[in-house]
C-alpha cells in the first residue's frame, strides 16, 4: 500500500523483510526504517517469529511542506515529489544511525508524556530526522519511479475493480506491457502472480464483509467476484483456515464479546 504520510519506524523485536519502492529490504531488531511520502511499501514477517515495532506517521505538512519557504521548495517538496532519494534503512553501522536513535528516543518520550507543547517539540525532531537522512539523499531515477508509478496504477485499478472481470490483458494495457512482460514484472515486485493477488484481494475483502455482519455467502461471494460459490470456500478455507460459515460465526461472537464490554 502507499499514502500521503511519511513512517518513521524502530525494529524493536525479530527481523522483517521491507519492500519500498520495489527493493527488498532485510531488517531486524534496532534496524531504523524511513519510508517517505507516497511511496509503495509492504513487509513480510518471518515464519513463527515475534515481531514487534514502533513507528509514527506523520505528514509533511506538520513539518511546513505546504508553505512556500526555503525549506519546504529546496528540501520537503522534493521529497514528496520524489525526486530526492532518502535512505530507507538505517542500520547500527550507518553514520546518522546514533544521532537517529536518540532523535527516536526524544520522539517516543514526548510521545508519552504529551506535555503541554509537545507537538512543537515532535516537529522539531522530525526536522532533525529528516536532516541527518538529507546528509546521504541522492537523485532518484526515473526509471525506479517509472516501475513504482505503473505498479501503482495496476494495483489502484484491482482494488476499485475487484468485483468484476479482469483480465492479464486488461492490466497489462494499463503498464503498455505486453501480456508476458506485465506477468514477469508483476511478479517480480509482488512476489506473486497477477491472478493470485487478485484473488486474495477479493478473498480478503470477503472476509471484511462478513466481519461488518454480512452472512450470505453466496451475495457476498458474488459481490467480490466469485462467480462460482465451491470455488469460493474452497479458496476461502485455504487462505483462512476455515470455512465461511465458521469465520462468520467466529466474528459475531467476536462482536457481542466487545459490546458487551462495553
Amino acid at each position: 500500500h502507499w499514502h500521503e504520510e511519511a513512517e518513521l519506524t524502530l525494529i524493536t523485536k525479530g527481523s522483517c523483510v521491507y519492500q519500498i519502492d520495489l527493493i527488498e529490504y532485510e531488517a531486524s531488531t534496532g534496524d531504523i526504517l524511513f519510508i517517505p511520502p507516497l511511496l509503495l511499501h509492504s513487509i513480510i514477517l518471518k515464519s513463527s517469529q515475534d515481531f514487534c515495532s514502533e513507528t509514527y506517521v506523520f505528514h509533511m505538512n506538520l513539518l511546513g511542506g505546504n508553505t512556500a519557504d526555503i525549506c519546504s521548495t529546496r528540501y520537503l517538496t522534493p521529497m514528496v515529489n520524489h525526486e530526492l532519494s532518502l535512505p530507507c534503512l538505517i542500520t547500527a553501522d550507518h553514520p546518522a544511525y546514533d544521532s537517529l536513535c536518540k532523535s527516536f528516543a526524544q520522539l517516543a518520550s514526548l510521545y508519552d508524556t504529551r506535555m503541554f507543547g509537545y507537538e512543537l517539540a515532535i516537529k522539531s525532531y522530525l526536522l532533525q530526522t529528516l536532516f541527518l537522512l538529507l546528509q546521504y539523499s541522492s537523485t532518484r531515477f526515473s526509471t525506479e519511479s517509472d516501475s513504482s508509478d505503473k505498479l501503482k496504477i495496476v494495483l489502484d485499478h484491482i482494488e476499485l475493480h475487484y468485483a468484476e472481470a479482469l483480465s492479464v490483458s486488461e492490466l497489462a494495457k494499463l503498464c503498455y506491457f505486453s501480456e508476458y512482460h506485465f506477468m514477469r514484472f508483476f511478479k517480480k515486485y509482488m512476489g506473486m502472480s497477477c491472478v493470485q493477488y487478485i484473488k486474495n484481494v477479493r478473498l480478503e475483502r470477503a472476509a471484511d464483509q462478513f466481519e461488518n455482519g454480512e452472512t450470505n455467502t453466496l451475495e457476498v461471494a458474488l459481490a467480490c467476484g466469485f462467480s462460482n460459490l465451491s470455488y469460493f470456500h474452497r479458496e476461502f478455507k485455504k487462505k483462512y483456515g476455515m470455512t465461511p460459515k465458521r469465520f462468520i460465526s467466529l466474528s459475531a461472537r467476536a462482536a457481542d464479546f466487545h459490546e458487551g464490554s462495553e
